[in-house]
C-alpha cells in the first residue's frame, strides 16, 4: 500500500517516560528515521508530553502503533478441544468467563492457536493464546492519540511488542531456532515484563509490579534521600556503587524470585526448560543485577540491544539513541509492525 517509503510512529507510553520512534520499511528491514523522548511525572502529563515530542522533532507521520499494559490487560494460555480457528473465535467467547475477571461484553478479545494436535489421539486438543483488554482502556488510549493528532492503526500489548523486538534482532542473526526457549525480561519504572518464547512464539507472559521505582525507594531509605536524589544516585552511583548494590539487593532478590516462579510455571506447563535469559529496560544495568539474577536462575543473563537489527538513518543522533538502546525494546517491537502492512 505504501511501498518501500511507508513509515509509522511507534509510541511507547510508559509510566515515567514516553519514547517515540519514527521508522521506515526499507524492504530488507526497518530503519529508524526519527527519535524523541519525554519524561512525565504522572499520567495527567501524558498528552502534553506526546504533543511536545511531536512538536520538538516535527514528526510528519501520523500513523501510529502503540501498546497497552496493566491490570486491564489479561493474557491466558489455555487448552481447548481441537477446532478450526474460525470456530475457535466463536467458542472462546463462551469459554472466556472461566479465564478473565471481566464480563465478556466489557472487553475486546483475540485468540491464536499456539500448538495443534496435543493430547491423546482419541481426544485431540490444542494450546491457545487468549488476550482480553477492557474496552474502557482501549477507548482511553484511542482518545489520547486522537487528541495528539495521531491516527492509531494498531494497539498491541507491551509483552508481545517485547517479543517482536527480539525477533527483529534475531532476524539479523539468521532467525530464531524453532525449538529454542528464551526468556525476555524488561525492567521498567513500575513493572517488569516477562515473555517466554519458543522459537518466535510467546508461550508465557506476566507483569510483575517490582521494578525501577522500588529500587529507587530502597536507595532513598538507605541514604535518607528524596526520590529525585535517590534516582540520580541509583543511575550513577559513582564511588558508592557497593553501597547502592547493598541497598537494592533485597528488592533484586524479590524480583528474581518472582521471575523464577514464572520460569517454574512455564516449565511445568510445557515440559520445556528456559535456556537463556535476556534483560532490557531502563533499570536493567543496576549494580549487582546480573550477579543476583545469574545466582537466582543458575543461567547466564545477557543484556541485549534492541537496536541491533535496526538501521539508523537521516538526522537521528546515533549517540543519543545508543544511550537509550536498552530502553527501546517495546518501541522497536511496535516499530516492527511497519513491515506487516
Amino acid at each position: 500500500m505504501f511501498g518501500k517509503s511507508k513509515k509509522i510512529l511507534a509510541l511507547d507510553i510508559g509510566s515515567s517516560e514516553i519514547k517515540a520512534l519514527e521508522v521506515q520499511d526499507t524492504g530488507a528491514g526497518i530503519a529508524l528515521t526519527g527519535f524523541a523522548s519525554a519524561k512525565i511525572g504522572n499520567q495527567n502529563e501524558t498528552i502534553y508530553a506526546i504533543k511536545e515530542i511531536i512538536k520538538k522533532v516535527n514528526f510528519k507521520v501520523k500513523r501510529c502503533v502503540t501498546a497497552v499494559s496493566g491490570r486491564s490487560v489479561i493474557v491466558r494460555y489455555v487448552t481447548m478441544a481441537q477446532m478450526p480457528l474460525e470456530d475457535l473465535r466463536q467458542a472462546i467467547r463462551f469459554e472466556a468467563d472461566k479465564y478473565i475477571p471481566f464480563d465478556v461484553d466489557e472487553v475486546v478479545m483475540d485468540t491464536q492457536i499456539l500448538e495443534d494436535n496435543v493430547g491423546d489421539a482419541g481426544s485431540p486438543e490444542m494450546k491457545v493464546l487468549l488476550v482480553a483488554v477492557r474496552k474502557s482502556l482501549i477507548e482511553e488510549h484511542l482518545a489520547l492519540l486522537a487528541d495528539a493528532g495521531l491516527q492509531p492503526h494498531i494497539i498491541d500489548v507491551d509483552a508481545f511488542a517485547l517479543g517482536n523486538a527480539f525477533e527483529v534482532r534475531a532476524r539479523g542473526q539468521g532467525g530464531l531456532a524453532p525449538e529454542k526457549v528464551v526468556a525476555l525480561i524488561d525492567i521498567g519504572s513500575n513493572k517488569t515484563n516477562i515473555n517466554i518464547l519458543k522459537g518466535g512464539v510467546s508461550y508465557f507472559t506476566r507483569e510483575v509490579y517490582l521494578a525501577g521505582n522500588d529500587f529507587t525507594e530502597a536507595v532513598s531509605r538507605k541514604f535518607n534521600l528524596d526520590t529525585q536524589e535517590a534516582e540520580r544516585l541509583k543511575c550513577d552511583p559513582g564511588g558508592q556503587a557497593t553501597e547502592v548494590e547493598e541497598a537494592i539487593l533485597p528488592t533484586l532478590d524479590d524480583l528474581g524470585n518472582e521471575i523464577q516462579l514464572s520460569f517454574d510455571y512455564f516449565e511445568n506447563q510445557f515440559d520445556r526448560v528456559v535456556e537463556e535469559v535476556y534483560i532490557s529496560g531502563g533499570s536493567a544495568r543496576l549494580p549487582g543485577l546480573q550477579r543476583a539474577f545469574e545466582g537466582a536462575f543458575e543461567k547466564s543473563v545477557v543484556f541485549w540491544n534492541p537496536l541491533e537489527g535496526v538501521e539508523i538513518k537521516g538526522n537521528v543522533d546515533a549517540r543519543v539513541v545508543s544511550q537509550y538502546a536498552g530502553q527501546l525494546a517495546v518501541g522497536v517491537g511496535l516499530a516492527s509492525r511497519v513491515r506487516r502492512w
